[in-house]
C-alpha cells in the first residue's frame, strides 16, 4: 500500500472527467486511475460542481469509490467537497463506509462552494453557505475522528474511526478559513492559483493557531512544450466566474512546465519551499486536451518527474522535522 492519504511528501493526481458521454468519462477516469497507480502516484483527488458544469462532475465521493475499485494501493480522496450542498452526518457516515470497503486508503476534503448555480440546484439560499459550512466543519471533523455523539456514534464504520481516523482536507484561501481548519484538526488544501507567497502566509498563520494537519497545493502542470492555448483558456474559464476580489491572490502563470522531469521537478520543490506546503496535488488535465494526451502527461509525469519530487520532498520534510525538533 502507498502512504496514507495526505501524508507529508506525497504526491497524488486530480482526475477530472474527459469530454464524452457519461459510461466512456468513467471509464476514462478509471483507466487514469489505474495509470497513476502504475505511474508511481500516490493517491487520487476528485472534486465536485453539478449541472454539467465544464470539467466537473457532481459526485466527488462515489467517484472516488470507482477509483479505488480500479486500483489496488493508492488512495482515493473526494477533495474538495462541497459541505453546504449536504448534511454533514450523511458525508461522515458515506467517507466511514468508504473507509470499511478500502481501508486505509480513504481521505476526505471540503470546501464551501463558489458557484450560485450548485447551489440553486439544491435549492439552499447562497447566503447560508458559509454558516452551513462553519456549522458543519467541527462536527464532520469530530465524526471521522470516531468522536461523533449519538446516534450516529452507533454506526460500526464510524466507531471504526476511533482506532483509524480518517483524514480530513478544508479548502483554504483566507485567514479566517485556516483559523477555521485549524480549531477542528482539518488540514488544509489550496488551489492551483494561488501564489506561494499567499500559501506560504496562510500556512503561517494556520500554524500560528496550533494548526497541525498537512498542508497540500494544487499545482497545474506540463512536461515538455506546454499546450499554451489550452493553459490560457483555462484561465479565462476560471476568469469568467470568479470575482476580481477571488482573483487578487492569484499567480501571472499558474501552469508549473518543464523541459525535461528534473526540471520540473525542481520548479515544484522550489514552489513547496516558498508555500510550507508539504505534500503536492497534480494537475495535468487542460481544457479541450484529448484524453490521450491526459495519459501521456500522467504516465511521464509519473516516470520522470516524481522519482526527483518524492525525494526532494522526502529532504525538505526531514530539514522541518529536525528544525521543529531543536526548538
Amino acid at each position: 500500500m502507498s502512504a496514507p492519504p495526505f501524508a507529508p511528501g506525497g504526491v497524488s493526481l486530480r482526475v477530472y472527467p474527459s469530454d464524452d458521454d457519461a459510461v466512456s468519462i468513467v471509464e476514462e477516469m478509471r483507466e487514469q486511475a489505474r495509470l497513476a497507480e502504475a505511474s508511481g502516484f500516490d493517491g487520487l483527488m476528485t472534486s465536485e460542481h453539478h449541472g454539467g458544469f465544464p470539467g466537473y462532475i457532481p459526485n466527488p465521493l462515489q467517484q472516488a469509490g470507482w477509483l479505488l475499485e480500479a486500483t489496488r494501493r493508492i488512495w482515493a480522496a473526494p477533495a474538495p467537497l462541497l459541505l453546504p450542498l449536504q448534511h454533514w452526518s450523511h458525508v461522515a457516515e458515506a467517507l466511514a463506509w468508504l473507509a470499511g470497503r478500502f481501508p486505509g486508503r480513504v481521505g476526505g476534503g471540503v470546501a464551501i462552494g463558489g458557484l450560485r448555480a450548485d447551489f440553486e440546484l439544491a435549492e439552499i439560499p447562497w447566503e447560508e453557505k458559509l454558516a452551513r459550512f462553519e456549522a458543519a466543519l467541527p462536527r464532520l471533523a469530530q465524526a471521522l475522528r470516531g468522536d461523533a455523539e449519538a446516534p450516529l456514534a452507533s454506526d460500526p464504520a464510524i466507531a471504526a474511526c476511533a482506532a483509524s481516523p480518517i483524514p480530513l482536507l478544508s479548502a483554504a484561501q483566507s485567514p479566517g478559513a485556516v483559523r477555521r481548519a485549524a480549531a477542528c484538526g482539518a488540514g488544509l488544501l489550496f488551489d492551483s492559483l494561488q501564489t506561494p507567497e499567499r500559501i506560504g502566509n496562510l500556512v503561517a498563520a494556520y500554524r500560528a493557531a496550533e494548526g497541525r494537519g498537512p498542508c497540500i497545493g494544487i499545482r497545474k502542470v506540463w512536461l515538455g512544450t506546454p499546450p499554451s492555448e489550452h493553459a490560457e483558456a483555462q484561465l479565462r474559464f476560471y476568469q469568467s466566474y470568479t470575482t476580481e476580489q477571488s482573483q487578487r491572490h492569484w499567480g501571472k502563470d499558474t501552469l508549473v512546465t518543464g523541459r525535461d522531469g528534473k526540471e520540473l521537478a525542481e520548479r515544484l520543490l522550489d514552489f513547496t519551499n516558498r508555500s510550507a506546503c508539504q505534500a503536492l496535488n497534480l494537475r495535468v488535465h487542460l481544457t479541450g486536451l484529448p484524453a490521450g494526451r491526459l495519459r501521456e502527461q500522467i504516465e511521464i509525469v509519473g516516470h520522470e518527474v516524481l522519482p526527483v519530487l518524492q525525494q526532494g520532498l522526502a529532504a525538505q520534510q526531514g530539514i522541518a522535522a529536525t528544525s521543529e525538533a531543536t526548538r
